[in-house]
């Protein structure tokens, strides 16, 4: 029987981000669970949420233990970007049969600095413009997919941007993950042309967790995998490495 894929989202997103990658893995017979952040409006439109300003990452995380616990086992946890980070800490807890990190951000100890980090506004919900999120990550999308992606951005959470990108100056160390309690097998992937998540500080990531990872770069993407073209190699590069790993 194949494994549970338990979904996590990066920064700006929701659960619908994640609208390729079901599909393709329930037709495969995965059961996928996509969930949305703590304080994520599902509607852009909507003013944010004023709790998510000073929402931190081990917010996240604990919202989504909270979930994991109500599964019968635990499920292979599937993180984008911001979301591969919240994947990591749940995989330090022990919640994970196995973990998928696509274009991760990277946990403390690792400098990932890029100009979308904006210190000064940390206790605010900040968003975007589309200006920034074209090329930051939605680099290798045609303009009017660029539209659309974008028309679906919400807010994020300044405090998680302050941790992320400054975790020297976070007395609280949230974004800090012990690499020795991440003992199930792990995919890193990264992509040559990413802008927020490099692939210098990907392959950081990935020999963070040494001893289980396996890391796959690939050279014709950017940030966006989960819908940029050709996302399917990558659907499907995932898809025989879980095969390999018996999780299907």
């Amino acid at each position: 029987m194949a494994a549970t894929l338990f979904m996590i989202h990066g920064m700006w997103g929701t659960s619908r981000d994640w609208g390729h990658y079901i599909p393709f893995f329930e037709s495969r017979g995965y059961r996928c669970i996509a969930t949305t952040l703590p304080y994520h409006n599902p509607d852009p439109r909507d003013p944010p949420d004023p709790r998510l300003g000073t929402a931190s990452v081990l917010d996240y995380a604990d919202a989504m233990e909270r979930e994991l616990q109500r599964l019968d086992e635990p499920p292979v946890i599937m993180g984008h970007s911001m979301g591969g980070l919240v994947a990591q800490i749940l995989g330090a807890r022990g919640l994970a049969r196995s973990l998928v990190l696509l274009t991760p951000a990277a946990p403390a100890g690792i400098l990932a600095l890029t100009p979308s980090v904006i210190r000064g506004f940390w206790r605010k919900p900040l968003r975007q413009t589309y200006a920034e999120a074209a090329y930051s990550a939605l680099s290798l999308l045609p303009e009017e997919e660029q539209r659309k992606r974008y028309a679906g951005y919400g807010y994020e959470s300044g405090r998680v941007i302050f941790e992320i990108g400054y975790w020297p100056l976070d007395r609280r160390h949230a974004a800090r993950v012990d690499e020795a309690r991440v003992t199930c097998p792990m995919l890193v992937v990264a992509a040559t042309q990413d802008r927020i998540t490099p692939a210098s500080v990907v392959r950081k990531v990935a020999r963070k967790y040494r001893a289980v990872s396996t890391y796959r770069e690939f050279a014709e993407h950017a940030h966006w995998v989960l819908g940029e073209p050709g996302w399917e190699d990558i659907a499907q590069y995932v898809a025989d490495w879980l095969e390999r790993q018996h999780l299907r």
